[in-house]
């Protein structure tokens, strides 16, 4: 297990990369020295309303989601579409919630089927829910309701959710506690957990609690406080996600089939304001470690693995966006340890909401702003 004490990259390591300001009106480029690569960050659409969530579709656009219930369009030119994508289901844009993650079909190319999750109004109060339409033109036809998180409550906070699809087809989606932290064990309750379907919503017989009574079919794990990054290992193929602490206790696991992750039981994180201990601690038997931790909190949100060759020394390394400190975070990997972090963009770009890797190659990131920005980093020379 590892926490956020690490051996440097080098000497400078955990020093914040160092950002020079470019000028002239499509300056919209920062260059930045790091400890592998020096980049260029250029802002490519601004004005976005809290942008959550980003998929490239085959054609070289780009779906962005904002949190109040819109979903853009970016172009092959790299404008955005005045109008939003159409035909989106009811979403009830709540606290920390709204429209959140999109991801496309596997075989988008002959379905063209759009994913997203996002708040929902039901008995109850409101929850995560996730939908899929037809992309046709700039809407979604014959959207379906795959999923609601079940039971619906009342509070705003930790919706999750994001949307990842492993190499054998199967949906994940990952969930929040909802704010009320002893869902999280419950069985017969989605909250605080990752679920797994298959692409049309139905619920695999090999998942974990199948025919178990009293538990939700579709979960696939339990004790996850609130996950918001997630991204399929490029070798293994395993889901790796991280989830926010309380105060400290950011976690990355690697998700197996039928794990107990902890929260609330045990966590590396305190009760806010009053700094008391959550729980029974930090280890118990039956539960899970996690693979990394930070404490303080970084406060996490999306995440990826570099598998371009624009950055070959950046090869494999897991990019995790930060809220706090408005930051990237790079962390070397030696197979399911984490040997080194490295921050880069402290306070220059925003609040990271999201990160992907792009198929040219490139990093690209969101910022949660009312005016954010989706940005992508490019090598220098």
């Amino acid at each position: 297990m590892a926490c956020n004490r690490l051996p440097a990259l080098s000497t400078a390591a955990l020093a914040l990369a160092t950002a020079i300001i470019v000028g002239g009106p499509a300056a919209q480029a920062q260059i930045v020295r790091s400890e592998a690569h020096d980049f260029r960050v250029v802002r490519l659409v601004e004005g976005l309303e809290h942008p959550w969530g980003l998929a490239f579709l085959p054609d070289g656009r780009m779906l962005v989601t904002e949190r109040p219930g819109r979903l853009r369009m970016v172009g092959k030119d790299r404008k955005l579409d005045a109008e939003p994508v159409g035909g989106l289901p009811a979403i009830t844009p709540h606290g920390q919630g709204g429209l959140m993650d999109v991801a496309i079909h596997p075989r988008f190319a002959e379905n063209s089927l759009v994913y997203i999750s996002y708040a929902a109004r039901g008995e109850g109060g409101v929850s995560t829910e996730v939908a899929r339409g037809r992309l046709s033109g700039r809407r979604l036809e014959d959207v379906q309701v795959l999923f609601r998180q079940l039971p619906k409550s009342g509070g705003g906070r930790h919706f999750g959710s994001r949307l990842v699809f492993d190499r054998a087809g199967f949906l994940y989606i990952t969930l929040g506690d909802r704010g009320e932290m002893e869902r999280a064990q419950k069985p017969d309750d989605h909250a605080g957990s990752v679920i797994r379907l298959h692409d049309d919503g139905r619920v695999p017989q090999d998942n974990p609690f199948v025919g178990r009574p009293g538990w939700k079919p579709e979960k696939f794990t339990l004790g996850n406080r609130n996950i918001q990054g997630a991204a399929p290992h490029p070798q293994t193929g395993l889901l790796w996600t991280h989830e926010h602490g309380p105060q400290g206790g950011d976690e990355i696991n690697v998700i197996r089939a039928g794990v107990n992750y902890g929260w609330p039981v045990i966590t590396y994180g305190v009760q806010y304001v009053i700094g008391t201990q959550i729980g029974e601690g930090t280890h118990k038997t039956g539960m899970a470690q996690p693979l990394h931790y930070w404490v303080p909190s970084i406060a996490p949100s999306g995440m990826a693995f570099y598998t371009g060759d624009r950055f070959p020394h950046w090869r494999g390394d897991l990019f995790v966006g930060a809220l706090r400190d408005q930051m990237l975070v790079r962390l070397k990997l030696d197979g399911e340890k984490v040997v080194a972090e490295e921050r880069m963009l402290k306070g220059t770009l925003g609040r990271i909401r999201d990160v992907r890797n792009g198929p040219d190659g490139l990093l690209y990131l969101l910022t949660d702003d009312p005016r954010g920005v989706l940005a992508r980093l490019e090598p220098t020379g």
